[in-house]
Formats: structure tokens, C-alpha cells, sequence
């Protein structure tokens, strides 16, 4: 319902937009140069949540994991399938984007709340040296988040070493603030509609059809690079390296792309995973029951590619020069997120802004794709369970040598 009434705001901000620009209507013009600040209002809620959210959903996902000796073979291998096909997508998401955006054209994006450069990053030594914080408190503070993920994966990595019952403590408290924090974004989103149209109407008032070509172009370049990723990534790695015939695969996707499809939450496609691995693909328990639920909660390919193109989108919408060493940190910061996308809507936009952070692009433009994000969400969780099942097949000769697990 929520996403049905995003979209609302969405059409209701650019038809009126749209209006306002082809009338020239001084009164029109005036409406939709006066809510604005009620964009302003919407993107700062956004923004107050992005940091504690970020450390703590990275926290308790590293530390869930554990002393990663435990996980075995057939984890660690999981663990390389799921983080090399995610860098891949984030590559092919950028790839796809930026050769797309010839068709969208040139549009003036919202106005940023507050001045944004983007970072100088002179050298990959300095890079590298800039991701250690001296003061964790100053880069919370100061927006650096880059840091901050990278100090919570390592602080995530050592709780994971803890006793199980100090471990435990911190992962408790994590949990309970992640809860507040999505109930917060609960919140936030309910007021997405008015904020996404106050969003939308100044900018389509300013660039007339521009805008309409311009998403339109973004959600095509999205789902022609989720279905090149399948094409060119899951399917080889089915052909070449399983025992599972396509026509099988085939099959066993029709029970639960479906799901995913209309639920948009690969938790809620768990169930149906584990009866189409194991009785329609044969996959044997041992495997299904490490792999598919480590999938579930860091498998995020099809997240990452659309993470990938909306980094390069905005980028264009704003101007924002990429260098290759800033590219670099977009697509570090990108596959740290995408490794704990909370379980929120939309999440894999709420989660953008450290990406955007890395290479100064403003956080605004997020409301505009909050408005169209109901179809990419439904292809990208797709593609999420997609390389949850691929997962599971490619490592089945694995599972079957031995009974290395997880404990």
C-alpha cells in the first residue's frame, strides 16, 4: 500500500509539474516552487537515520557470522559466490547506466539542501589511509560513512570472536536498536507520498518532459542490467559448474521467482526455496540448510546492480564528475551495504546514501526514486533469489563430499 501510495506522490508531483511547465502559469509555478521545503523536511528525516541505521544493520550482520573458521568449506565458499557475483553486479549495473544515459538526457535535478562537493581522492594509498578513522565519534558526525562501515565491519568481526554469551549481549542490543530504527523508517515512509510530490513538482515544473524520459530510461537501464547480470553471470555458472539441468532450474524458478516477485523479500521466499532445492533440484539438506538462509541475509546481487546504476544515475542528474578512484569507493561502499540491506521497503535506496556520501553526490535525489522503486524492487529481489538457488546448486557436489558445516 505504501508503495502504491509512493507512486501516487510520484505521477501526482510530475503531472502537476508537468502542468505548471507547459502553462507557464506564474500561480503554478509558485505552488510548485513553495513546497519545496517539504521536500527539504522529507530528505533530512531520511538522512537522520542513515548512520545508525548502517552501523548497526552492518554489526549485526558481521557479527552473526562469527569466527569465520566455523563456517567451514561449503560457507566459505558460499560466502566467495555471493561477494564475487555481487561486485560483478555492482560493475554491470554502472556499465549499463552510464551507457544508457545518452537517452535520458539532460534534466536539472532537486536542489540540494545544503552545498555537496565531491571528495578529492588523489591516490589509492591516501584512499586507503582516509578509510581508517582516528575518531569513529568525528566520522559519524562529520557524515563520513566509508569509515564508519569499515570500523563496524572490523568492531562486527571481533564481537563475532566473543564468548556466546558476550556476544550475545551486543548482538541483543544491536537487534533492538535496528527494530526502533526500521520502525522509525516505518514512519518516514508513510510520509513518503507528500514528500516524493514536493520532491517531484519544483524539478518537473523546471525541466518539463525531461524528467518523465529520464526515470524512464533509469528503470529500463535497471531491468535490462538485472536480466544481462542472470544471463551473463547465474547461468553460465549453472551451465559449467552444477549438475542441475536448466529445464530443472527453470522449473524450480517458477515456484518462487513468483513469490519473490510479489512479495519483494527474499525471506519470505525462504520456504519455497527449500522445496524447490530439494525436491525439485535434488539439492541435498546439508547444503540447502547453510546456503540458502546465508543467502537470504547477504546474498544481495540484484540489490547491488541497481545500487551500482542509481549511483551513476544521480551522478548525472547532479553533475557529479566519477573518477576511477571514486568509483572505487562507490562500489566498495556499495557491496558493504549490500552484504545487510535491512528489511525495510526500499531498502536498497535507504541504504544508497553512504555510496552517494563517498563520491558528494546529495542524498535528494533518493525521494525521486523512491517514487518509481516498486517495479526495480520486484526485478532485483528476483535476481536476490535467483543467485540464492544458483548458490545453492553450484556448491551441491560440495555439500555432498562431506559434512562440513556451520556448527
Amino acid at each position: 500500500m505504501k508503495n502504491f501510495a509512493i507512486t501516487i506522490g510520484l505521477v501526482l508531483g510530475l503531472a502537476f509539474g508537468l502542468l505548471a511547465s507547459a502553462t507557464q502559469s506564474p500561480l503554478l509555478l509558485a505552488l510548485a516552487d513553495a513546497v519545496t521545503p517539504i521536500g527539504t523536511a522529507f530528505v533530512n528525516l531520511v538522512k537522520v537515520v542513515v548512520v545508525p541505521l548502517v552501523a548497526t544493520t552492518l554489526f549485526v550482520g558481521v557479527a552473526t557470522l562469527g569466527d569465520l573458521r566455523r563456517l567451514g568449506r561449503l560457507g566459505g565458499l558460499a560466502l566467495a559466490f555471493f561477494w564475487g557475483t555481487t561486485f560483478i553486479a555492482i560493475l554491470i549495473g554502472m556499465g549499463i547506466m552510464a551507457a544508457a544515459l545518452p537517452l535520458a538526457g539532460g534534466v536539472t535535478a532537486p536542489q540540494p539542501t545544503v552545498d555537496v562537493a565531491a571528495p578529492e581522492l588523489p591516490g589509492l594509498v591516501d584512499f586507503l589511509l582516509g578509510l581508517i578513522p582516528s575518531n569513529v565519534f568525528q566520522a559519524a558526525v562529520e557524515g563520513a560513512l566509508l569509515p564508519l562501515m569499515v570500523f563496524t565491519v572490523l568492531f562486527g568481526a571481533a564481537a563475532g570472536m566473543l564468548p556466546r554469551a558476550e556476544k550475545q549481549g551486543l548482538l541483543d542490543l544491536a537487534t533492538s536498536v535496528t527494530k526502533a530504527l526500521v520502525t522509525l523508517v516505518h514512519w518516514i515512509l508513510w510520509t513518503a507520498p507528500v514528500g516524493v510530490f514536493a520532491l517531484s513538482a519544483p524539478v518537473t515544473a523546471e525541466t518539463g518532459f525531461g524528467m518523465f524520459r529520464s526515470l524512464g530510461v533509469f528503470v529500463l537501464a535497471v531491468a535490462v542490467g538485472l536480466f544481462l547480470f542472470v544471463a551473463a553471470v547465474y547461468m553460465p555458472a549453472l551451465r559449467f559448474l552444477s549438475r542441475v539441468a536448466p529445464a530443472k532450474f527453470f522449473q524450480a524458478s517458477l515456484e518462487t521467482v513468483p513469490i519473490a516477485f510479489s512479495t519483494t523479500s527474499s525471506a519470505a521466499t525462504l520456504p519455497a526455496l527449500f522445496e524447490a532445492a530439494e525436491r525439485t533440484l535434488g539439492i541435498p539438506n546439508t547444503v540447502t540448510s547453510l546456503v540458502l538462509p546465508l543467502g537470504a541475509s547477504l546474498n544481495r546481487a540484484g540489490s547491488a546492480l541497481f545500487q551500482g546504476s542509481s549511483i551513476v544515475f544521480l551522478a548525472h542528474l547532479y553533475g557529479v564528475n566519477l573518477p576511477p578512484s571514486a568509483i572505487f569507493g562507490a562500489v566498495f561502499a556499495t557491496f558493504l551495504v549490500a552484504l545487510t540491506v535491512a528489511a525495510v521497503p526500499s531498502a536498497s535506496i535507504m541504504s544508497l546514501p553512504p555510496a552517494l556520501v563517498t563520491v558528494g553526490i546529495p542524498l535528494d535525489g533518493l525521494g525521486l526514486l523512491l517514487g518509481i522503486d516498486r517495479i526495480p524492487d520486484m526485478l532485483r529481489t528476483s535476481v536476490n533469489v535467483t543467485g540464492h538457488m544458483t548458490a545453492a546448486a553450484v556448491l551441491a557436489p560440495v555439500g555432498e563430499a562431506g559434512p562440513d558445516r556451520a556448527e
